[in-house]
């Protein structure tokens, strides 16, 4: 997987690509995230809207991003996510863990608020 990412401000927003099953893919992405946690990043919005399917051990890698970064006072935010993962979300109810917005746009303009 070639973890694309992009920073708009103090916001980085990281685009996983393809399947998060564990393995590599998870692991370049868990990886980057504890470097942004290491660095002090405060706000991170990961945007899955290149991810087409994910399994407990990328649910797990977001649970404990989402730990770290509430922790230290930051916030992590997750955007355009396929039905089929949100549905995942919902059926587990982290929907009312994590905050997803419906696009990159919503999920930046949130900071703000």
């Amino acid at each position: 997987m070639a973890l694309k990412e992009k920073n708009e401000g103090d916001v980085v927003i990281l685009y996983p690509k393809g399947f998060l099953m564990g393995g590599a893919e998870t692991d370049e992405l868990q990886n980057r995230v504890k470097e942004l946690e290491e660095t002090g990043n405060q706000k991170l919005i990961i945007s899955l809207s290149e991810t087409s399917m994910m399994n407990s051990t990328a649910i797990g890698v977001f649970i404990t991003a989402h730990k770290h970064y509430s922790e230290r006072g930051g916030r992590l935010k997750l955007c355009s996510v396929d039905k089929k993962i949100q549905n995942v979300f919902v059926i587990t109810k982290l929907s009312l863990v994590f905050d997803v917005y419906a696009n990159e746009a919503e999920a930046i303009a949130s900071f703000s608020k």
